[in-house]
């Protein structure tokens, strides 16, 4: 649905999304290997207002992650809304100085201003929580006037929209052949209380559900698009927060597949507990989930304990991680070091558990305390938050020394990106991952962005790291393991991926990438998102 307010005036609406700090888990080293590609995966929260604005106003989207917006996108508005997460703060701030250079009111809205509106001052107008009442009455004010407001205006979400009202996101806004990933929400909401996580207190603990009809239009309209990406990520903060609700999506997932001959290809977020889901990893196999994002955050019993994730250890975590890999669910790790449990002993814990696991990408950061959790709350009661005028890589005053925990991270992150390591452990998951996963006819995935991308990046994977970089002689190994199976897909996908990782890790080495994906410092680094093609000079 579009908002259902009377409308008198017509508005010009600039929707601008901020680009990311570069980090582990967006792969923005590795778009140029596929030729078109410039973002990770479009915003799901702007393309649904972009969506509920009044059909009589003209939306023009710009992803900041392709392309900055310019001087004639901030003429044409009359109004600038802006969106993004904590990560973005800095870029949030520029777009709002050129806004305001360029005359025009500004709007703000999403995850990081709703946990933290004191940190935008310079907005005309906050939107704070979730889609509701008071977009509603954020779009009557702009309806009545777009003159920059003399004070700043909070508009705060007291009744949220129902999902199954959501309007279809803004697809057509965005060019979606320039996105590495699709992007899908399905529900809303955690209801775990994990310590660090700010989850439950801005989306709930109770999920909120969109209808199996609104996925499938979802499906439907990304489809229709020209070059739509053949990955779909589902933006769930936890895919099987309702376990009834995800098992019964997903035959849908594997009608609307059958029907289409299997075009697409799924990934989620989940708690590790679903391990012990059997009925909905046989149905994950079959509509085509082959990744799952999962904050095993330590493997430290303890710590998960005190951070209140116990649920990560209802089955032994070794057991668990070979679970999904015998779906043929290839598992990401999120880790964190800086806990208060650590010790001297929990660096050589971690990278045995890096190396018995294999999993190959894990997004190793320390830890950092964001607005709205226990976490945030404990240590402000402690004195433990330092500001980000502090300069460090964390606003957490941690229990050992500051620089034995950043050495620790540095000393981690080179070891699980160690080329030789790294690739032995794509080949562990050629057999005990890909070779689970469902054969399923190719008609679907013989699209002419896909003929083209597979083209472009098999001969880059084979130019750059096949025969120029320096750890050419472990990707050879691990892809003619995976090539010898017949496991195309799998040897040019670990290229894509070790090739943003390793030299991620490197530049995180030499100091020039932060050491948590919330860390204040360094984000002036927001350029290395618009890069092109590098230099030969730069590579690997």
């Amino acid at each position: 649905m579009r908002c259902p307010l009377p409308i008198a005036s017509q508005r010009h609406v600039l929707c601008i999304f901020p680009a990311y700090t570069p980090s582990f888990g967006t792969f923005s080293h590795a778009y140029w290997l596929l030729g078109r590609v410039r973002a990770f995966m479009p915003p799901q929260g702007l393309l649904l207002i972009a969506a509920y604005l009044p059909a009589s106003w003209p939306v023009r989207f710009v992803d900041e992650n392709i392309a900055p917006a310019s001087a004639a996108d901030f003429r044409w508005a009359d109004v600038v809304l802006v969106s993004g997460m904590h990560i973005q703060a800095p870029q949030i701030h520029d777009i709002a100085q050129r806004a305001k250079a360029a005359g025009k009111t500004t709007v703000l809205g999403g995850a990081s201003v709703s946990g933290a509106p004191e940190l935008y001052p310079e907005f005309d107008y906050l939107h704070i929580g979730e889609i509701g009442d008071a977009t509603d009455r954020l779009i009557a004010c702009l309806d009545n006037s777009v003159a920059p407001a003399p004070a700043q205006t909070r508009f705060e979400t007291n009744e949220r929209l129902p999902l199954p009202s959501f309007p279809l996101p803004a697809y057509d806004l965005v060019p979606l052949d320039r996105y590495l990933i699709g992007s899908l929400q399905f529900s809303s909401g955690c209801p775990y209380r994990c310590e660090f996580c700010d989850i439950p207190a801005l989306y709930g603990r109770q999920p909120r559900l969109k209808t199996p009809e609104q996925i499938i239009a979802e499906l439907d309209a990304m489809l229709a698009r020209p070059g739509h990406p053949s990955v779909v990520y589902f933006v769930d903060d936890n895919f099987i927060g309702n376990r009834k609700a995800a098992r019964e999506i997903l035959p849908h997932l594997i009608n609307w597949q059958r029907k289409h001959g299997y075009p697409l290809q799924f990934a989620c977020e989940a708690t590790l507990n679903i391990a012990k889901q059997a009925e909905v990893l046989l149905l994950m196999r079959e509509a085509q989930f082959l990744t799952v994002f999962v904050g095993i955050e330590t493997p430290d019993a303890d710590a998960l304990k005190a951070m209140r994730k116990e649920h990560n250890a209802a089955l032994p975590m070794m057991e668990a991680i070979r679970t999904l890999n015998r779906y043929g669910l290839e598992v990401t790790s999120g880790i964190i070091l800086g806990l208060d449990t650590d010790t001297s002993d929990s660096e050589g814990r971690l990278k045995a558990f890096i190396d018995l696991s294999g999993i190959p990408i894990l997004t190793i950061n320390l830890l950092q305390a964001l607005p709205r959790t226990p976490l945030w709350d404990r240590l402000k009661r402690d004195g433990r938050l330092l500001a980000d005028s502090a300069g460090l890589e964390s606003n957490v005053q941690f229990l050992r020394p500051y620089d034995e925990v950043v050495d620790t991270w540095r000393r981690c992150i080179a070891h699980a990106y160690d080329p030789e390591r790294l690739f032995a452990r794509f080949a562990h998951q050629v057999d005990a991952t890909y070779a689970n996963r469902m054969d399923v006819p190719a008609r679907g995935k013989l699209t002419a962005r896909n003929l083209r991308e597979a083209a472009v990046l098999g001969f880059n994977i084979v130019l750059w790291i096949g025969l120029l970089s320096n750890y050419r002689r472990p990707f050879w190994r691990a892809a003619w393991h995976a090539l010898s199976r017949g496991q195309i897909d799998a040897a040019l996908g670990m290229g894509l991926v070790a090739y943003h990782l390793i030299r991620f890790s490197r530049e995180a080495l030499r100091g020039q990438q932060n050491a948590s994906f919330y860390s204040a410092r360094g984000r002036a680094a927001m350029a290395y998102t618009l890069e092109r093609v590098p230099a030969l000079g730069n590579q690997p």
